[in-house]
């Protein structure tokens, strides 16, 4: 029978031989031998089978089996057959007669096949580092069992080496996964092993795998935020981990709230670090958490900071006139948002929201004057400051500084002065002296040598868009030699009263040119050895 093992058929083969002998022929020694040059062979294959004997006269030779059979070859003693189509181990019996006694022989084929399906199982995404992996290799067919072995590898490295039991089969191996794993290829191999009986060493292998191990430590990343946040204001989050491995496989996210941030992220041996900047909305005004998750492998850490959102509106300082008009009414204002409180240079409003407010004359002296409103609000315990300033001008003058511009000058002749005049006013004037009548330029601020032609009336005039502003200089030179008196002494002594009365009216007369109000009076007697000045800075006076 197909489905009888070789054994079975063996046994009942020499049964009906015993039976069938006639009595007294059971104690001849002639034998028929049932002989494969290859008893080993794959599956469907065919196989010669020679059956022969000892028998000098033997009788009807054949092949008693199931399979495929065909006489291939025969003579005195022998009879060869071929098999086919063999898939399975088989009982072969040679069966013959000798003397009118029937003789049989027996032999095993042996099938072999290689296996069907030889699969490494599915390994984990990802593995964490320090922790056990086993692998586990499946094994559908493959025959003959005894001969077949699996082979669990890391690369060409053998990590495990057992026999094909049952079928499947399946064959396991047990690793400590280390950061060396990563990106590893990890397979199994089948080995037919049939070399002992003249046929070769089959081997099989499965598709390889690749492991990614990790490593992410329990602490828990360091995140960094302000703790106070107004709407409007763009602010930077920073998330750091270290000690990930493999760094550059870390998936990071980051959010404000229901926002999602954008982060850009880097990493540096085993250290991420992730950034991301974000511009508060009002919508997110108040109590906020900022999460910073990071991701490797199957694991994660997540960092969480609370964020407060505020809105902090003003201070709003405003002039009713940026520009006034000495005399005119200027009124200060400064406000801001709710909950805000502001004082205006020193002057507080009357409660959080209320505006604050200063009104004034504009006089010279506010012009360029500086208001400072200063807002504060308390957040979650925290007093938040904002300044704001603005510049008051009012519009003034011309005028011109009378303590700074002296009406009276007394100068001696042939020395070096300044005019020292000063006109002020919004928008600035311009300054100039002229004499009277000849309408002769003076300078102004500047050194210029006096002379004689210098004594007069001169009308400084300060002239800006508002108007015109003019005080008049009363200049005195008198001639700082005394020569001419010392002559006018020597005629009155030789020509008498007389003549010396009209030379001394002659002299007061060169003397006396002006009325003199003096500022600055020097020496009244110059030597005549006097070093003479450098000429004149400007024209000089006719």
């Amino acid at each position: 029978s197909a489905t009888m093992s070789p054994a079975g058929l063996l046994l009942s083969s020499l049964l009906l031989v015993c039976c069938l002998l006639p009595p007294g022929a059971q104690g001849q020694e002639f034998s028929l031998r049932a002989e494969l040059p290859r008893p080993v062979g794959p599956a469907g294959g065919s196989f010669v089978v020679n059956c022969s004997t000892d028998c000098p006269n033997p009788r009807v030779i054949t092949l008693e089996t199931s399979l495929l059979k065909k006489p291939v070859g025969s003579g005195l003693r022998w009879a060869a057959f071929e098999l086919s189509d063999v898939t399975s181990d088989s009982l072969i019996l040679c069966s013959g007669f000798c003397n009118g006694i029937q003789m049989t022989g027996s032999s095993v084929i042996t099938v072999y096949r290689l296996p069907e399906r030889v699969e490494l199982a599915p390994l984990p995404p990802w593995q964490p580092v320090g922790e056990n992996l086993t692998l586990r290799c499946q094994v559908a067919g493959g025959a003959p069992r005894a001969n077949l072995s699996v082979v669990l590898l890391r690369g060409e490295q053998e990590l495990s080496r057992q026999p094909a039991v049952g079928d499947p089969a399946e064959a396991t191996a047990t690793v400590l996964a280390g950061r060396d794993d990563h990106l590893a290829n990890f397979s199994c191999r089948t080995e037919l092993d049939l070399r002992s009986q003249g046929e070769g060493l089959f081997q099989n292998s499965s598709a390889p795998r690749q492991l990614r191990t990790f490593a992410l430590p329990m602490t828990p990343p360091h995140l960094v935020v302000p703790r106070l946040l107004e709407v409007g204001t763009t602010f930077s989050v920073s998330c750091t981990l270290d000690r990930l491995f493999p760094a550059s496989e870390a998936q990071v996210q980051l959010a404000l709230g229901n926002q999602k941030l954008n982060p850009a992220v880097e990493s540096h041996g085993d250290t991420v670090t992730a950034t991301a900047t974000a511009t508060a909305s009002a919508e997110q005004e108040g109590a906020r958490d900022i999460v910073c998750n990071m991701t490797l492998g199957s694991d994660s850490r997540e960092a969480r900071e609370n964020l407060t959102v505020y809105s902090f509106w003003g201070p709003i300082l405003n002039l009713s006139k940026s520009n006034a008009s000495e005399g005119t009414e200027v009124t200060v204002t400064c406000v801001a948002g709710a909950g805000v409180h502001v004082t205006l240079d020193g002057v507080p409003a009357a409660a959080p929201g209320q505006p604050a407010q200063i009104q004034l004359n504009a006089t010279e002296r506010d012009d360029g004057r500086n208001f400072v409103c200063n807002a504060t609000l308390e957040v979650d315990g925290e007093i938040l400051h904002k300044n704001r300033s603005v510049q008051l001008r009012v519009l003034y003058g011309p005028k011109i500084d009378q303590a700074k511009c002296p009406q009276h000058l007394t100068w001696k002749a042939r020395t070096t002065h300044i005019l020292e005049c000063q006109a002020r006013g919004n928008p600035d004037p311009q300054l100039h002296c002229f004499k009277e009548v000849s309408w002769t330029k003076v300078p102004v601020g500047v050194p210029f040598t006096v002379t004689l032609n210098y004594s007069g009336t001169y009308s400084c005039r300060a002239v800006s868009s508002r108007g015109t502003h003019t005080v008049t200089v009363v200049m005195d030179v008198q001639d700082r030699n005394p020569h001419a008196v010392t002559v006018a002494m020597v005629v009155l002594t030789t020509l008498g009263f007389v003549t010396t009365a009209a030379a001394l009216v002659y002299v007061f007369g060169m003397q006396k040119q002006s009325d003199i109000y003096h500022v600055n009076p020097g020496s009244t007697w110059l030597p005549l050895t006097s070093r003479q000045p450098e000429g004149p800075v400007g024209e000089e006076p006719s």
